[in-house]
């Protein structure tokens, strides 16, 4: 709520950086109807790969991590019977979350829609879900040597419903009026959300699901092919420093959104050309796929390098092995080794 009531003021000031992020998303936003007129199959499987990523991606944000691909798989397909730990309970729930909004006609934006993702977050475990907060919370670092810093002070929990209440009536009337970019609104509903922390547990969750629906919603639907959560996970000191630097001052005003809106911003552009750039290569040659799918599972070392690849297949550009790459991690049958220059990948499945 704080942020929309400093958002005429603010939109003034917004700095360069913002301005050329948004120029990328707009202008990747144009070319989606026309992939999607194209290429409906391709698409559907980045979606696919996508959402599995999400899934994993936000749980293992919170620490909800499920050890071995296939059986996270499992779990997120539905195929699991059981689910055997706290974990497992987790994944489901963020997985029912998720196909939640992007199965259904989730609108309109309310709090009971919030109260509802949350009861879907934990449905499988035996804690409390659809619940606001009964007691004032922090959020908190804490070191390895067991020093707690508070990063930033909630609402009350006394007060939580009614900020959040202004809170959509705020989004949803300054998005009617249509004076504002849209994903700079999306972008302050989701750092709202999170200083407001309404739930015990289960707040980084439920604002990153919904915030791929609002953009979604808003007609940005590059979130469906390529994970944004991946990309925080990938990124994740950063995130919580852009929304540590937009909290100060926030409860009476003085907060400066553009830490976090530069952040937000900024991995919506790399996904708008991530997904550009896995369109384009699906319009490839089908064989030129297979071929390196083929050498990555039977032929390459057990652990390999992009180099490998190129080597051992010349005339096929990076963008496809790197396309195949991602599909192979998604499936499980591979997984990344180091960063950087230095990064290899291993195949998890023997020739």
């Amino acid at each position: 709520m704080r942020s929309f009531v400093q958002l005429d003021r603010l939109i003034g000031q917004v700095p360069a950086s913002v301005v050329t992020a948004l120029s990328a998303v707009d202008v990747g936003r144009g070319s989606e109807a026309l992939y999607r007129d194209q290429l409906p199959g391709p698409l559907h499987e980045l979606a696919n790969r996508a959402r599995v990523q999400s899934i994993t991606a936000s749980s293992a944000i919170e620490g909800v991590v499920v050890p071995g691909a296939g059986r996270a798989s499992q779990i997120i397909s539905r195929q699991a019977r059981t689910l055997r730990t706290r974990s497992e309970q987790e994944l489901a729930g963020y997985r029912d979350a998720q196909d939640y909004l992007f199965g259904n006609d989730w609108q309109p934006l309310n709090v009971g829609l919030l109260l509802h993702l949350h009861r879907l977050l934990f449905a499988h475990t035996a804690g409390p879900g659809g619940q606001f907060k009964s007691a004032d919370n922090l959020v908190v670092d804490r070191s390895p040597d067991g020093e707690v810093t508070v990063r930033f002070r909630p609402v009350p929990a006394t007060a939580t419903e009614f900020y959040l209440t202004e809170l959509v009536d705020r989004y949803e009337a300054t998005t009617a009026e249509g004076r504002h970019h849209p994903v700079l609104l999306v972008g302050l509903f989701a750092l709202d959300l999170l200083v407001i922390h309404p739930f015990e547990d289960g707040n980084g969750r439920v604002a990153r699901a919904l915030t791929g629906a609002l953009l979604t919603d808003a007609g940005y639907t590059a979130p469906r092919y390529v994970s944004l959560e991946q990309a925080i996970a990938d990124s994740a000191d950063a995130y919580y420093q852009a929304l540590l630097d937009s909290t100060h001052g926030w409860h009476d005003d003085r907060a400066d959104p553009w830490p976090w809106l530069g952040y937000f911003t900024g991995i919506l552009a790399e996904a708008y050309r991530q997904f550009t750039e896995r369109a384009a290569a699906s319009r490839a040659d089908g064989s030129k796929q297979d071929r390196v799918r083929d050498y990555v599972l039977h032929h390459a070392p057990r652990s390999f390098r992009v180099a490998d690849v190129r080597t051992a297949l010349p005339g096929i550009s990076d963008q496809t092995i790197r396309l195949v790459l991602d599909r192979l991690r998604s499936d499980g049958r591979i997984v990344p080794e180091g960063a950087g220059r230095a990064a290899a990948w291993r195949r998890t499945t023997i020739r």
